[in-house]
């Protein structure tokens, strides 16, 4: 997904609302930021880090099967699907290069 304010392309990602488990959250981050309905799949690992504004954040990630047509939403400005093979050179940060590798691993998919 591309976000214009940040001038990046990334996975879905956000916060965890009170009283919801990590994997509902991924879950409805990712139907908000893109319109896709999923069912979660192998977790693919955590990644720790600080954001633009210094705070900490830590992100879990699973490979997940959709359903439905992706769209943009108002939290983001574009969505696109790619071949797994292009995918790393379109995304911003190694972090999110990371889980590509890692979902390859898992999937068996080759780069």
């Amino acid at each position: 997904m591309y976000r214009r304010s940040h001038d990046d392309w990334s996975f879905p990602k956000g916060k965890v609302d009170p009283g919801e488990t990590d994997e509902a959250c991924a879950l409805r981050e990712v139907e908000e930021e893109t319109g896709l309905r999923c069912a979660l799949g192998a977790p693919l690992g955590t990644v720790s880090y600080r954001d633009r504004r210094g705070r900490p954040k830590t992100v879990r990630y699973w490979s997940m099967e959709a359903t439905g047509t992706a769209a943009a939403s108002h939290e983001i400005d574009a969505v696109r699907w790619i071949e797994l093979e292009r995918a790393a050179t379109a995304l911003t940060y190694p972090r999110d290069r990371e889980m590509l590798e890692a979902f390859a691993r898992i999937s068996g998919a080759q780069r």
